[in-house]
């Protein structure tokens, strides 16, 4: 397989490699590829996520929030499980 990078991205290849951070250009690509499945994954989970919401407010399993306060103290608690799930994520190599 061929594939052709941008001058930037030859540049940014090669200072890796001059530097250090990388010996083949080859590892360039595997670390992009690795990235990107990461990306496509958590893509895939969020989209599973998205699809378990709306059938479980299908069954009638929603949440109705009578105030700003509840509805900030929901957002509150998501940004909160968010940064754990990162924490972790980053704390595991993932």
């Amino acid at each position: 397989m061929e594939v052709e990078l941008t001058p930037e991205q030859e540049a940014l290849v090669r200072h890796a490699i001059e530097s250090g951070r990388l010996q083949r250009e080859e590892q360039a690509v595997q670390e992009a590829l690795s990235l990107w499945e990461q990306r496509e994954r958590r893509r895939f989970e969020m989209l599973a996520a998205v699809d378990e919401a709306e059938l479980s407010l299908g069954r009638g399993q929603g949440r109705t929030f009578d105030s700003e306060d509840e509805v900030r103290q929901l957002a509150d608690e998501v940004k909160a499980r968010g940064l754990t799930r990162l924490q972790s994520e980053r704390n595991s190599g993932s």
